[in-house]
């Protein structure tokens, strides 16, 4: 595992137990806003983000920070993602289940360098689940190396993101899958989206918007497990470059055949 593994998940769990955990289901009106449709942030992503910052900061001093909601009062803050060193922070991703008063949630952190993923981490808070990868090292499961597995299942088990896609764009993607692929309810957090693929609960996941917090530790730890994730013209996910769309699967075969029923 990463030589900051220990400090940054210890880190991750103090913030949980301190700040995220006794906000659960206990979030007053005020303490709850949307910054877009659909998009809220809660009074726990703010101190959490600042607690994370701080202590991102005594752990590696020489490395910059780009969190969700200092970008959402900055967005400039977004232009040096792929620039240097960076600390990337999700305070709570899932937020909107998290203010709804259920699961799933979680709390995410990946160091980059120009772009490039070196290790990622991903929090559940509930259940204490962490995954954690290092890249060109492995995929780990609360501390045991994991490997990505396919569900087993006749048809693949798709998990397809298009909220945010046109409507038309959605209407072609729920077509193209219809009888192809087994549609399943995404559980709108990324935090819990790729470790089910590969825990083998899900065998591929489409996304449209691809911001870094939201997808930084996930992809790094969907590639070590031996899955694969890539934009849907087969290139690689750099943090920073600005595109959208993203396919990630189980293992490289089924991504080669969901990528042919979603984009062929």
């Amino acid at each position: 595992m990463h030589s900051l593994y220990r400090p940054v998940a210890e880190l991750m769990e103090q913030v949980a137990a301190d700040v995220v955990l006794p906000r659960y289901q206990n979030l007053a009106e005020d303490e709850i806003s949307e910054k877009a449709a659909d998009d809220f942030v809660t009074i726990a992503d703010k101190e959490s983000e600042l607690r994370l910052i701080e202590g991102l900061s005594r752990i590696l001093p020489e490395a910059g920070m780009i969190g969700e909601e200092s970008a959402a009062a900055d967005p400039a803050i977004l232009d040096r993602a792929g620039l240097g060193l960076n600390w990337i922070i999700d305070p709570i991703d899932g937020t909107g289940n998290f203010a709804a008063g259920h699961p799933p949630f979680g709390m995410m952190v990946a160091l980059v360098a120009d772009g490039a993923i070196q290790a990622g981490w991903i929090l559940d808070p509930i259940d204490g689940r962490i995954c954690h990868a290092v890249v060109g090292a492995g995929a780990f499961l609360d501390g045991e190396r994991v490997s990505a597995r396919e569900s087993g299942s006749a048809l693949p088990v798709a998990a397809l993101a298009v909220y945010f896609m046109t409507p038309e764009r959605r209407a072609d993607i729920i077509e193209r899958a219809r009888g192809r692929l087994t549609l399943v309810d995404i559980p709108r957090c990324a935090a819990e989206q790729y470790p089910r693929l590969v825990l083998g609960q899900n065998d591929i996941a489409l996304f449209e918007r691809t911001l870094p917090w939201d997808h930084a530790p996930g992809v790094l730890f969907l590639s070590e497990a031996g899955g694969r994730i890539a934009r849907p013209d087969g290139s690689p996910y750099i943090v920073g470059d600005g595109r959208k769309g993203l396919l990630g699967a189980a293992s490289p075969r089924l991504w080669d055949e969901s990528a042919k029923i979603l984009f062929g």
